[in-house]
């Protein structure tokens, strides 16, 4: 549903993205570990046709993303680091104007169905999203997700800032999601949440993917040791 063929980003001569090849089927959920500039970004920014590849392919459902971006973006869902919402929308009303955006049309039931599956209380449905903490933000970006029947999901740093709880509850989200046949790329510093939400582990460094593992090849505290020794 992912993939990464030979993939490669350069600015100005500095590469970002280093003949990046992966695949992430239906159901996996594919979680790159690295530091700040090993590349996890620049790869999500690809994937959604922000940027643009020096050379290689990023292909969606086996769409080259640059040929055909608007039939990869049927696809595909997306969640930030720092989800952008309407704030003075509810999440209903966001959930209606984004899941419209991609040609879906639900009733309101529907879309309450939505947010429940996604873990949203349901005092909050008619509230305003500026009065939302991000988990809770978060959790609209899921249910839009579901609303457009996405069956790749990309993220960049989804739990950062979240508390334990959050963090813990959309990790469970994600789990769902797999269930369902959705193929997730996350970029992520947390290595105790890829260990424990992920299927497989890639390890990036200056652009490079140095290893790949499945999670259950690997526990805590070796994973965290394999890790260290990549980054010296």
């Amino acid at each position: 549903m992912i993939e990464a063929i030979g993939l490669t980003k350069a600015y100005n001569g500095t590469t970002a993205v280093d003949q990046l090849n992966l695949t992430v089927k239906p159901g996996d959920i594919f979680c790159l570990l690295g530091a700040n500039g090993a590349g996890k970004t620049t790869t999500i920014n690809i994937f959604l046709n922000f940027v643009q590849p020096t050379e290689g392919k990023a292909l969606i459902n086996g769409t080259d993303v640059t040929q055909d971006a608007l039939k990869t973006k049927q696809f595909l869902a997306y969640i930030p680091e720092n989800l952008m919402l309407y704030p003075n929308l509810t999440g209903l009303e966001n959930l209606d104007y984004f899941s419209g955006l991609a040609g879906k049309k639900y009733e309101t039931g529907e879309f309450e169905m939505f947010l429940s599956e996604a873990g949203l209380q349901e005092e909050a449905y008619r509230r305003r999203v500026s009065t939302y903490s991000k988990g809770m933000r978060q959790k609209v970006g899921i249910a839009i997700a579901m609303a457009k029947q996405a069956k790749a999901l990309l993220l960049d740093e989804p739990t950062s800032g979240l508390d334990p709880k959050a963090s813990n509850e959309f990790a469970a989200l994600l789990q769902k999601l797999s269930q369902q046949g959705v193929a997730t790329l996350m970029a992520t510093h947390d290595l105790f949440r890829a260990k424990e939400s992920g299927t497989h582990i890639g390890i990036m460094k200056d652009g490079k993917l140095l290893q790949t593992l499945t999670t259950e090849e690997v526990n805590h505290t070796d994973l965290e040791k394999l890790y260290l020794q990549h980054m010296n």
